[in-house]
């Protein structure tokens, strides 16, 4: 397969393109490089630099798809491409909330641009990265055909961009694979997400702010995710189908944040309300996943926390 993968450089992106290159493919890339308003630029930089590492290509292309539909168009047609996988996003629903035009332009007008291109071109699979939000609140074992009701605009905006996909392939050729990840972490992610947040605090021996008490995630490693996301791009079994891709294991913010105490060895714990803009979820089902393309994510949360500190620990920009 001839493989464009939208979003490449991000914390998925980077580790699913070196995911294809081991398997012997040779990705092609389009990334932006953003900050989203919210990230230093500093971090940003730093992180690229050191996701590059991790990847050999040198198709990679700095733009943005909500704006520059030539160059998609160009980029397909040069490298023949015949499968997209469309990470390209912003990331959650707090930088959504900070800058809703700027998420429509990228999750709605970006997707259309890439889908209508993908209509002129010769692309066989188009695989797009949603997320477990388009659910909104949802118990343990929540499965694929369970009503998704998304509270806050980033779950609103994947799931309209789900419906965009499937509309896609409905009148094409095109066929389609939704992937809904859940709380995905890993080295070489931005500081910005909760479990970052819970290290370096603890890491200053400062306090974790957990929002909830009874709140839950199904935190999933980036590798396992990654790894999913390509065996499910790969196979014909997930034509015009949707999966979960998650570790499948619940764990309370209390129990990460303890967690995160415990492995670093310092921090204290404050226990606050639970916030308003997000919905309270629960471990995803992911039968379907390990039944047609043999997905099984290895790492524990104890394990993937561990590699993440000591990651952290150990880079030359927090230390």
């Amino acid at each position: 397969m001839n493989i464009l993968v939208t979003g490449g450089l991000g914390l998925i992106g980077h580790n699913v393109v070196a995911e294809l290159e081991r398997l012997g493919h040779e990705p092609v890339i389009i990334d932006n490089r953003t900050t989203y308003g919210a990230i230093s630029e500093s971090e940003v930089n730093y992180l690229m630099t050191e996701r590059l590492k991790k990847i050999k290509t040198n198709h990679i292309y700095n733009f943005d798809i909500s704006s520059q539909v030539s160059g998609l168009s160009w980029i397909i047609k040069k490298h023949n491409i015949d499968t997209i996988i469309h990470l390209a996003s912003l990331p959650r629903q707090k930088i959504v909330g900070l800058n809703p035009i700027l998420a429509t332009q990228t999750m709605s007008e970006g997707l259309i641009n890439l889908l209508e291109v993908a209509k002129k071109s010769d692309i066989k699979k188009f695989v797009y990265i949603s997320s477990s939000m388009v659910y909104g609140t949802f118990t343990d074992q929540v499965k694929e055909d369970a009503i998704c009701n998304p509270e806050g605009q980033y779950g609103i905006l994947k799931l309209a961009g789900e419906w965009l996909v499937r509309d896609c392939s409905r009148t094409t050729n095109i066929a389609h694979t939704i992937i809904r990840p859940s709380a995905v972490y890993g080295p070489l992610d931005v500081t910005d997400r909760v479990v970052a947040k819970f290290m370096l605090t603890a890491k200053d021996n400062g306090v974790l702010k957990v929002n909830g008490i009874n709140e839950i995630l199904d935190f999933t490693y980036v590798d396992d995710a990654a790894k999913g996301i390509v065996a499910a791009t790969l196979s014909d079994n997930t034509n015009n189908k949707t999966y979960n891709l998650t570790k499948s294991h619940s764990r309370s913010l209390l129990d990460v944040a303890n967690l995160c105490v415990k492995i670093v060895g310092s921090g204290s714990i404050e226990i606050r309300e639970k916030s308003a803009d997000f919905p309270s979820r629960g471990a995803l089902n992911i039968d379907a996943a390990r039944r047609d393309f043999n997905y099984d994510p290895k790492i524990d949360v104890e394990e993937g926390f561990e590699k993440y500190y000591q990651w952290l620990k150990n880079s030359s920009f927090w230390t």
